[in-house]
């Protein structure tokens, strides 16, 4: 009986051994499977940490070509805006040049027009059409071009003073026939002629011929002036449009063409 009873007890020492054997080596499996499956799990994150990395670097690139580009477009922006500067300093030094240049002008107006009423000069100056530009702007076409045939036309298109008694179409017209074409045929006449109409150096207004007996005239003769019911005459033509303003000087609308006296 006692035989017996130590045998069942060696055998239950026997499976627990064997029992605990086994526990042991299943744990350890496990915990070496979870070991793994850990080392796995870490590489997959060093893995994915790395194409992180790698995207991060390519963005970083990116933005590193966008900014080489901004600079450069920056320098480009850079540069245009100092050639605009440059261009507005010149044009400020162009628009300095004119500024002086109009106040010369204005001065030497003003000493040439002493005496003329002031409300006359800010007409004359706030006019932008010369007295060529005015005599085409209207009914002179005939007087415009003998103007540009004798070549006065840049005498009275340029900066100055003049008054101008200037002959309608019409006023050519009841000249002798053929006598435009023969005047334009001699220019020396011609010229003598037209410059009998311009006095230079005076703007004078209808109110300040009324006033006076002759003027000089650009010719070198006097031009009588003489006034009637009908208003005023010069050299016998009568003025019918005054005061017509130009940016340098002023003409009068006569209805006759003048003609100097023989020497």
């Amino acid at each position: 009986m006692n035989k017996r009873g130590d045998e069942i007890i060696r055998k239950i020492k026997l499976f627990g051994t064997v029992f605990i054997t086994v526990t042991l080596i299943a744990l350890m499996l496990f915990t070496s499977g979870c070991s793994q499956q850990s080392v796995e799990n870490e590489i997959g994150d060093i893995e994915n940490e790395s194409g992180i990395v790698e995207n991060e670097t390519r963005v970083v690139e990116n933005e590193t070509r966008v900014v080489e580009n901004e600079t450069g477009y920056i320098e480009n922006e850079t540069g245009y805006v100092k050639n605009e500067t440059e261009s507005l300093l010149n044009e400020t030094e162009n628009q300095t040049n004119r500024s002086e240049h109009r106040e010369t002008e204005s001065e030497n107006l003003e000493e040439e027009v002493e005496g003329v009423p002031q409300e006359v000069l800010n007409v004359v100056e706030k006019s932008d059409r010369n007295v060529m530009q005015t005599l085409a702007d209207r009914n002179f076409t005939t007087f415009v071009e003998l103007l540009n045939v004798a070549g006065l036309e840049p005498l009275l298109a340029e900066e100055g003073i003049y008054t101008v008694f200037a002959p309608t179409n019409e006023a050519f017209d009841e000249l002798p026939e053929n006598a435009v074409p023969a005047l334009e045929n001699n220019t020396g006449e011609l010229e003598k002629i037209l410059t009998y109409h311009i006095v230079d150096g005076k703007i004078l207004m209808e109110n300040d011929l009324e006033n006076m007996t002759s003027v000089k005239t650009l010719e070198g003769e006097e031009l009588p002036i003489t006034v009637t019911e009908n208003g005023v005459q010069v050299g016998g033509a009568n003025i019918t449009e005054a005061d017509i303003v130009a940016s340098n000087g002023v003409i009068h609308q006569i209805d006759k063409v003048l003609t100097p006296p023989p020497q």
